[in-house]
């Protein structure tokens, strides 16, 4: 095995792990409203707030993983998230809930603003243009992988045994992932250049604000609007599944759709390496996510949501391999980090925004206008990208072997 797939692969298994913390939260965070008594804004606010550290946080890890390498950012943002997921069986038994819940999900957005920087580069590092979408693809599913199990973790155990103990549970398998990279990832990242560690030193190229601009629509949709309202949509259509709670069901259901991400993740990764071009593939798989929404504007039974969410699922996971390694393939290795840092500041813009704007607007508008409006962002963010790669190459469709490998910078 070379040494390429063997970083790659002790990644994958570091991040699956701590995926099962992420993934615990969404059956039952946006059921605090019933079970707490938190205000919907500020069930709202607390599933964005994660994202809005990483908005600070991202540009900096960026950069500094750029100036001091890989191995130790990625290690402590594991341990980082690890320590946060333990927050909120705090928070069940404090005061303040609503505080204890909004300090942990600021801390979980500090360490994935590191694991989500370091795991990136360490793959384009190791990778070439010949197989980056193939490596890419992997190591995003190997970070959503742990998330489906975290989903139905949250809604099975915590039906079964409990919140406190569906919250612990995944903690213990998040700080198990600090453990396992400690051991197995290297260092694989030096740069010779100085940049600053600050929230603005972002990669203002048109490569990292395209793909950014797509994962921003991506985010927003798809983590933001659709995981934020399922189990609110499940409860009011009193939709369940083997007599599971809207909790249960919205796991068991949520899980699929991200399994289905993960999936076509290697598909749409590996496929860009076979046809040596990555815009074919992500404008086929951003339509067949905006399909899926088309879906839940109709959908009136619990097998109809489920292909539903398959269609968005699949899309947006066969986006995300193809994405990371476009950018890439257009990006400098000694920029990578910012790179990376830059396309998730905007992801998390998107992801921040959705639950803050979908919960409210539901509330006002009802489902059907809210889902309509999302099978639209997958069209504006296919134009981004033809646009802002034609910008940048010249070619509505370069070729994987014009990358920057071949090429060099702007």
């Amino acid at each position: 095995m070379t040494r390429g797939r063997t970083v790659v692969l002790a990644v994958i298994a570091s991040t699956f792990f701590v995926g099962f913390g992420g993934g615990v939260v969404f059956p039952i965070l946006p059921n605090l409203e019933a079970t707490l008594g938190i205000s919907s804004f500020m069930v709202g606010l607390i599933l964005s707030a994660n994202r809005f550290a990483r908005l600070v946080a991202n540009a900096p890890a960026g950069a500094l993983v750029d100036r001091i390498g890989t191995r130790t950012p990625f290690v402590s943002g594991l341990a980082i998230e690890g320590v946060a997921t333990l927050g909120y069986v705090v928070a069940l038994r404090a005061a303040a809930p609503e505080a204890w819940f909004l300090v942990a999900r600021v801390a979980w957005g500090l360490g994935s603003a590191l694991v989500f920087a370091t795991a990136y580069t360490i793959t384009a590092d190791v990778s070439d243009s010949g197989s980056r979408g193939t490596s890419m693809g992997l190591v995003r599913a190997g970070i959503t992988f742990g998330f489906p199990a975290g989903l139905v973790l949250g809604g099975v155990v915590s039906d079964v045994y409990g919140v406190s103990a569906a919250f612990a549970v995944a903690a213990g398998f998040a700080l198990f992932a600090s453990v396992v990279a400690y051991f197995v990832v290297p260092e694989t990242h030096v740069s010779e250049r100085e940049s600053s560690v600050s929230p603005w030193n972002v990669d203002r190229s048109v490569p990292a604000l395209t793909t950014g601009l797509v994962n921003f629509g991506l985010f927003f949709s798809y983590a933001g609007v659709l995981f934020s309202t399922l189990v609110v949509f499940l409860r009011v259509r009193d939709l369940t599944f083997l007599g599971y709670t809207a909790q249960g069901t919205s796991g068991f259901l949520m899980a699929a759709t991200v399994l289905a991400g993960s999936l076509f993740m290697l598909l749409g990764g590996k496929l860009s390496d076979v046809l040596g071009a990555r815009i074919p593939v992500l404008l086929g798989f951003l339509g067949l996510a905006s399909a899926g929404f088309v879906l839940l504007v109709v959908a009136d039974s619990l097998p109809g949501l489920l292909v539903g969410c398959l269609f968005i699922g699949a899309g947006q996971g066969g986006v995300g391999g193809p994405l990371m390694a476009h950018l890439a393939d257009l990006t400098p290795g000694e920029r990578m980090g910012r790179a990376t840092g830059t396309n998730n500041v905007l992801g998390d813009v998107g992801g921040g925004l959705g639950p803050l704007v979908a919960l409210p607007l539901v509330d006002a508008v009802g489902f059907p206008p809210v889902y309509a409006a999302c099978a639209v962002i997958p069209f504006l963010a296919g134009i981004v990208l033809v646009g802002g790669t034609y910008l940048h190459t010249g070619s509505l469709s370069p070729r994987t072997d014009e990358s920057v490998d071949a090429t060099g910078a702007d």
